[in-house]
């Protein structure tokens, strides 16, 4: 396994290092809260769900507070406005859709997108993070797939209702992921990350997430192929 033998290689306190992981340290910041705020907005619209889409509001902010301790471990002021700019589409399309009551395209974006990104991601980084910050993003880890499974089995109970919604929003905001992970190739490779990793475990979860809602392997792989267009 490569990115495991990665890790030996790795000077944390590098300046190179450290520049890198101010921008990756901010965007796992400013994921948790924007993930925090979006399911606070989401009791409104799913009211009946409320006591556990709080729960799950309260893990994210729980886990940003973990990810701003990593950032200080190694004395890293992490990006934050990079960071904002970095989600800043996905962010739009989640307040464009909240705005609307589009509740179906608002748990594809935090549900599924978001979550699968922030597992693949999480997974990646754990074999080649400094000892202080793998045992911060191993518990993380665990707690992700927590959300992932509310999004799935909402949309698995009413999947025949929201199909044709999930299939509009994964053609606008899948393609944002391959944005996303192309603006950052460089700096997570400086941390032992490797984009086609990143992709291969983004698109295993994710295609897993939806065939767990309802979706075939056939309706998958076209609905797949939006992201691999914008690659």
């Amino acid at each position: 396994m490569p990115q495991l033998e990665a890790s030996v290689d790795i000077d944390f306190q590098s300046d190179v290092y450290k520049q890198a992981y101010s921008r990756i340290n901010a965007i796992v910041i400013e994921g948790e809260e924007q993930a925090y705020e979006n399911y606070l907005q989401l009791t409104a619209m799913l009211p009946d769900h409320e006591e556990t889409l709080t729960k799950l509001a309260k893990m994210e902010n729980r886990h940003k507070k973990g990810f701003e301790a990593c950032g200080r471990n190694l004395n890293v002021t992490p990006d934050l406005e990079f960071a904002r700019q970095f989600f800043a589409q996905l962010h739009h399309n989640f307040q464009n859709a909240a705005a609307q009551g589009k509740l179906v395209t608002c748990l594809l974006i935090q549900a599924l997108i978001i979550e699968c990104f922030a597992i693949a991601a999480y997974n990646i980084y754990i074999p080649v993070a400094d000892p202080f910050a793998r045992k911060i993003t191993e518990g993380v880890v665990k707690d992700e797939y927590l959300h992932l499974n509310f999004g799935e089995e909402w949309l698995k109970a009413n999947f025949e209702a929201s199909r044709e919604e999930l299939e509009e929003a994964n053609r606008q905001n899948l393609p944002l992921v391959w944005q996303m992970l192309n603006q950052v190739e460089a700096d997570a490779r400086v941390l032992g990350m490797e984009k086609e990793a990143l992709v291969e475990d983004f698109m295993i979860a994710y295609g897993e997430a939806l065939s767990n809602i309802g979706f075939s392997t056939r309706d998958i792989m076209r609905m797949s192929a939006y992201g691999l267009r914008a690659a």
